[in-house]
């Protein structure tokens, strides 16, 4: 399949990792189009070490940054999730599991699994917006905290504060539509 073919079928795994990070489906259409182009003009930079997908996600990667620093004064909206107790509902007053995780085996073995990142994406595309934005910037951008903290004009503590809560969402989704398939 010709380059350019192989590259616009990637488009719509592109584009719902960008429309998970930014929020905002121009700003996403914006920086796929610019990864693509990107990756059109210059084929030769693809030096085949790798696989397309994942040196595609990669320039896709400083476009998404490129869109938050370009958009970086319109304020990070939190909603009622945000503000929500979940360490009450999943701790007990002695700081331990109310009901412990089940095994869930061999992660690593699970993490090779294309379905795996299925589930993991539905699950970050659940995520209250505030705590999607964070947790991608953190994870997946692999952003430091003070980068994010002044993209975003919210402070360390905040930060932590939503990336703690969308792991114990992302865990309780995980647990739910992914290992407890397995038992």
């Amino acid at each position: 399949m010709p380059f350019a073919q192989r590259i616009e079928a990637l488009r719509p795994q592109l584009m719902r990792y960008a429309r998970t990070q930014l929020r905002n489906e121009a700003w996403a259409e914006d920086a796929v189009s610019d990864t693509l182009l990107a990756a059109l003009e210059k084929p030769a930079a693809f030096a085949g070490q790798s696989q397309l997908k994942t040196w595609l996600v990669g320039v896709l990667k400083h476009k998404l940054i490129d869109q938050l620093r370009r958009h970086r004064r319109e304020a990070t909206t939190l909603d009622a999730d945000d503000a929500e107790d979940l360490d009450s509902l999943l701790f007990d007053a002695s700081g331990h599991w109310r009901e412990p995780p089940p095994d869930w085996g061999d992660p690593a073995a699970a993490l090779g699994q294309r379905q795996f990142f299925e589930v993991l994406d539905a699950c970050c595309e659940r995520l209250p917006a505030a705590q999607a934005r964070v947790f991608m910037m953190r994870e997946w951008l692999e952003l430091d905290t003070p980068e994010i903290c002044k993209e975003l004009a919210i402070t360390p503590t905040n930060l932590w504060v939503l990336l703690h809560r969308a792991r114990l969402r992302l865990r309780d989704c995980l647990q739910q539509h992914w290992f407890a398939r397995g038992a």
